[in-house]
């Protein structure tokens, strides 16, 4: 019992190019007193010259290393048993003018999307009608209630993505969320089962 250590893997992690990563950045440990130095065991190096996006370091090697600083040691495993790391590229442009670009996209996108819909379902004969129901005129441009339908419009997307801005209207996730949520569940299980074989490429083989 002395020498049991436990450990519990992260999921996935952002990775430099160039960055040694230690035992203790990628998991949370419980050792006992005489084994703390294994917080700053070196698990991955050499990742400078990585070309690739993912790398995934399976636990197997991070019990081999931790097995060859303390042959005696036992390791329980508790949680993931690999952890991806994304290697973060430079950026070229600046994150305002992806931001802007980004937006122009969106809202020119959404915009299409959104009048393509009205065009389809006839949502301004639509609006004459009922106009024409609760005036009992006809009116070609019935803005009494395509103004407000435009707010509401707006108003539903907000409450629909849950976001006003950066600020979350409440705890509860957007569909949005949990389908970018869904997505990179996949993501990371695709790079798992295709990177295994590569998992422990970068590492250090010492």
């Amino acid at each position: 019992m002395e020498n049991t250590i436990y450990i519990q893997m992260k999921h996935r992690m952002k990775l430099k190019k160039g960055a040694v990563i230690r035992l203790g950045d990628i998991a949370q440990l419980i050792v006992p007193d005489s084994l703390k130095h294994l917080h700053e065991l070196q698990v991955l190096k050499n990742t400078k010259d990585v070309e690739k996006k993912f790398i995934v370091l399976d636990v197997m090697a991070v019990i081999s290393k931790i097995k060859n600083r303390c042959p005696d040691a036992d390791v329980q495993v508790i949680g993931p048993t690999e952890i991806i790391f994304e290697i973060e590229e430079k950026r070229k442009a600046s994150p305002s003018i992806i931001f802007v670009l980004v937006w122009l996209l969106l809202f020119i996108g959404s915009g299409l999307a959104i009048m393509n819909f009205h065009e389809e379902t006839s949502m301004q004969t639509m609006h004459q009608k009922i106009y024409w129901m609760m005036t009992g005129k006809i009116n070609s441009n019935p803005y009494v209630v395509q103004i407000p339908y435009s707010f509401g419009l707006g108003l539903g997307m907000i409450l629909f993505f849950n976001h006003l801005f950066k600020k979350r209207i409440n705890e509860e996730p957007s569909p949005l969320e949990i389908e970018m949520f869904n997505y990179q569940q996949d993501l990371d299980q695709y790079v798992v089962l295709n990177k295994h074989k590569e998992s422990t490429n970068y590492s250090d083989d010492h």
